[in-house]
Formats: C-alpha cells, sequence, structure tokens
C-alpha cells in the first residue's frame, strides 16, 4: 500500500514538473513571437518614417521660388531663361545654384525650398521632370500666356520643384539608421526599390534569404506606381534580449517549482524509509524479545510443573536459564537506552588512560571462542599504546565492529594496530563481498540494518553501528568505511601517552 502511494506521488510530481515545463516553454515562445510581430511593426514604422523624412530632405533641396525684383514677365526675362539653361545642363539640379555668380540673378529673387513654407501665397508651382525635358522648353511650351488657366499669375513668380526617379542610396540609409537607432534596433538590412514593378535599385541584397523577414513600406510620400521593400535579419537576438527579463524568471521559476518538488520527494522518500526502519525495528524487537520471554517462561513451567519432587539441583538449572534469559532482555534494554541518550547529548564520559592492546586482545579471544568457523588475526605494531578514553564506551563501540564483522563478514578478520603521530589507526577488516556501497553509506545510521526480507537469521535492532560511531566522534576520533574487495573499518583515535 505504501508504495502505490509513493509510486502515486513520483507520477504526480513527474506530471506536475512537465506541466511547469510545458507552461513555461509555451509563454516564452507566446512572448517571443508576439515580440517578433512587435520588433516587425516597429521596423514598418522606422522605414515609414525614414521614407517621408528623405522625401522632404529631397523636397527641400530640390524646390526653388524665384521671384522677380522689377515689373515684367518672368518667362521673357533673360537672366531667368540662362539660370534655367544652367539648371538643366549641370545635371547637379538646383545644386548648381551655390556656385552661381549673385551679378547673374541681380534681377530676381530666389528662395529655397525650406523659406518657401513660411510664404503666405505661392503663385503658380511648376513640377519639372529635370534632365528629362529641360526647363527653358518646359515654360516655352506654356506660352500664350492668356490660353493657360491660371498662367497670368506667373508672370512675376515662379516655383520650380525637380523630381526625380532614383534614390540617394547614403542619404536614405541615413535616414534608415536614424529611425532605428532611435528604437534601440540593431538590424542588418537590405532594401528593394521597384518603379512600375520594374527593380530599379537596391541595396545589400546579398544578406536575403529564405530566412529573413520583410516589411513593405507605406509612406505616402513615394512616387506613383512604386514600392519599397526592406529585408532584415538578427531578429532572434533582440527579441531575447528585450525579454531577458522574462526568460529568466521564468528559468528561476522553473528551478524554484523542480528544486521544491524533488526537495518534497526526498522528505517523502526518507519518511518512507523512517516507516520502513520503524516496522523493521518493531518486527526486530519482537523476536529479539520474544526468545528470552519465551524461554524464561518455559524454564519457571518446568520448575512449576516438572519438579514435584523439588529437585533442588533441577530447580537451579531452571533458575540459571531464566537468569540467562532475563540478563539478555536487560542488556537489550540498556542498549536503547544508551541510544536515547547519545540522541539527547547527555551521555558523560569518564576519561583515564587506556592500554588499547589488552583491551583488543580480550575482546578477539573471546570472539575466538564464540566463533570456530572464522579466523581472527590481531596484530599491534607497539604493546603500550594508550588513548585518553571512558574504557566501558570504547571496549563497547569496539566489540561492536568485530561483533558486525564476526556476523556479517568473510571467514578471515585482521585487526591492526597502528600509530601514526598523535593518532591511533584501528583496522578492523574482512574478505566479505556481501556489502554494497549503497548499503555501507547507510551503515552507521541509527537502525538501519541490511535488508534481508523478513528473515532473522541474525540478531540485532541495527543501533550498534550507530552506538560505535557516536561514541568514537565523542572521543574527538572518526570511523570510515570502505568497501571494494573486502570490508574495512578505519578508527583514528587521539593519542596520549
Amino acid at each position: 500500500m505504501q508504495n502505490r502511494n509513493f509510486r502515486s506521488i513520483l507520477y504526480f510530481i513527474t506530471v506536475v514538473i512537465f506541466a511547469t515545463l510545458s507552461i513555461q516553454f509555451y509563454w516564452n515562445y507566446k512572448n517571443y513571437k508576439d515580440g517578433k510581430q512587435q520588433l516587425i511593426r516597429e521596423v514598418q514604422s522606422s522605414v515609414d518614417n525614414a521614407i517621408d523624412s528623405y522625401y522632404i530632405e529631397l523636397a527641400d533641396r530640390n524646390t526653388i521660388g524665384i521671384s522677380l525684383k522689377k515689373d515684367g514677365s518672368i518667362l521673357e526675362n533673360p537672366q531667368v531663361n540662362s539660370l534655367l539653361r544652367k539648371i538643366d545642363r549641370s545635371g547637379k539640379g538646383l545644386d548648381v545654384l551655390n556656385s552661381i555668380d549673385p551679378n547673374e540673378i541681380s534681377e530676381m529673387k530666389v528662395i529655397s525650398g525650406s523659406a518657401l513654407r513660411n510664404k503666405d501665397t505661392v503663385f503658380g508651382a511648376v513640377n519639372s521632370p529635370g534632365k528629362h525635358k529641360d526647363l527653358h522648353n518646359f515654360f516655352n511650351d506654356t506660352r500664350p500666356l492668356d490660353t493657360t488657366p491660371n498662367m497670368n499669375q506667373l508672370a512675376k513668380r515662379i516655383i520650380i520643384s525637380l523630381n526625380t526617379d532614383t534614390l540617394e542610396i547614403p542619404v536614405l540609409n541615413n535616414h534608415i539608421d536614424e529611425q532605428l537607432a532611435a528604437k534601440n534596433i540593431d538590424i542588418d538590412y537590405a532594401y528593394i526599390f521597384r518603379k512600375k514593378e520594374e527593380v530599379t535599385q537596391k541595396f545589400n541584397t546579398e544578406i536575403v534569404d529564405d530566412e529573413v523577414l520583410s516589411t513593405s513600406s507605406n509612406s505616402a510620400y513615394l512616387p506613383k506606381n512604386s514600392s519599397f521593400n526592406l529585408y532584415f535579419t538578427n531578429v532572434a537576438t533582440i527579441v531575447l534580449q528585450r525579454n531577458i527579463l522574462g526568460i529568466i524568471l521564468s528559468a528561476v521559476l522553473i528551478v524554484a517549482v523542480v528544486v521544491c518538488l524533488f526537495f518534497l520527494l526526498k522528505i517523502i522518500s526518507r519518511q518512507k524509509q523512517l516507516a520502513e526502519l520503524k516496522n523493521d525495528l518493531i518486527s526486530n524487537i519482537t523476536h529479539e524479545f520474544k526468545t528470552p520471554i519465551s524461554t524464561a517462561k518455559v524454564a519457571l513451567e518446568g520448575i512449576q510443573n516438572f519438579n514435584k519432587e523439588n529437585d533442588p539441583a533441577k530447580t537451579k538449572n531452571y533458575l540459571a536459564v531464566s537468569n540467562i534469559q532475563l540478563d539478555k532482555l536487560q542488556l537489550m534494554v540498556e542498549k536503547l537506552l544508551e541510544t536515547a541518550t547519545l540522541d539527547g547529548n547527555n551521555l558523560q564520559l569518564n576519561r583515564e588512560e587506556v592500554p588499547l592492546v589488552p583491551m583488543l586482545s580480550e575482546l578477539v579471544e573471546k570472539h575466538r571462542n564464540l566463533t570456530k568457523n572464522k579466523i581472527l588475526c590481531f596484530s599491534a605494531e607497539q604493546q603500550k599504546i594508550h588513548v585518553p578514553a571512558d574504557p566501558f564506551h570504547l571496549e563497547n563501540a569496539l566489540n561492536n565492529i568485530l561483533d558486525n564483522a564476526v556476523k556479517y563478514g568473510g571467514d578471515k578478520i585482521e585487526i591492526s594496530i597502528l600509530v601514526e603521530s598523535q593518532m591511533v589507526k584501528i583496522r578492523i577488516s574482512d574478505n566479505g563481498t556481501n556489502l554494497t556501497k549503497a548499503q555501507a553509506e547507510h551503515l552507521f545510521e541509527k537502525f538501519y540494518r541490511v535488508p534481508k526480507g523478513n528473515t532473522h537469521d541474525v540478531k540485532g535492532f541495527g543501533i550498534g553501528l550507530y552506538y560505535t560511531k557516536n561514541i568514537i566522534k565523542k572521543h574527538g576520533g572518526s570511523i570510515d568505511l570502505h568497501v571494494n574487495n573486502q570490508t574495512d573499518f578505519t578508527i583514528i583515535l587521539p593519542r596520549n601517552g
């Protein structure tokens, strides 16, 4: 039942993690798509503004107003006719005015395009196609004046505006760069200008491929029957930079959710392990306590039911059996109480100079006598090795290690004492290979026993090595376990004397 619940929780956590990742991925992807569309709109706006400002600047440079200072027809004035011919022949458009001698236009007043905006009244605006038809002949074609509507108003003043079918690419690029920079957009771009569906001009078109984005200008300043298409790249980098805060927050949220869920899973797993340890401990205690209780009960029943003649020898034997079993019960209770004392940090050590060699020799000899099918070897570098320790607790701690090696280890156990500077190293190893590295990591935990199902072939509560580790630590030492081709316990204690 518990395993089923644990699996259900594991599946639920997996689903939550997957759902969190999916939602965050969808949210980031949607933000990316929205950011991409927003960038396209901003580029569209920048292109329209750039073309508007380009043609406004072009109109300022290519528009002039001419008025006579004296009465007379402007179309018959020699200086005006000479000026129109120079504009036609120069190939520079209205820029030629910058190099004309003021004496050549002394009878007229020339006003630039920007200044014309401030005039309240302008008479007779005339658009000229520039070099395709010279200005002088254009105005001559308008005679006689009285047959052309409003031509009489051109007697003293005219406005000349030259329109071109080509783009000044460097100038247009400056306008585009300024508009993009104002919106913090850094892209590589290309464009194609078409007049009546035919490509008239293009710029940087080598970057155009299937993956570039494009937009078309909707500027009202574009010439009639013309189009301007701009192509650009670097979109992903810009969109990601703009959404970097959202991406970071999303990543933090994902990490936080995953970490919390795994932490929850770890806690649940730990609780599951504790529940299993509790059940195993209860099972072990029940089994361990049941045996001496049953034996003592049988001995007492023997005195009561099978000793009607009151044989003193038989009574003594029955009582001896009962005492042995009660001593076992007392020892087990004391072990449990010692564990509680360790957890409460109330254990007081009565330190004295303890000779290690005699203590270990007696323990080894005791286990030799109790175990006939295992070989125990003991060696020491020196015979007089002392450590400041509580003899009772230190002996119990070392005995637990030996007992563990005898119960669970191989058939050959080696015990050695080495002296290193101010430290004493006690090594207890056996050639057993039943213990895995994963099990070794938990061997010093309270109530932990190597899983063997429901069998109780080896007695114990799983507190011996936990007790040993705590006693060694309270003595200022350490204990390590290494599992490879054999099992090695290494105890290090501070030396004195």
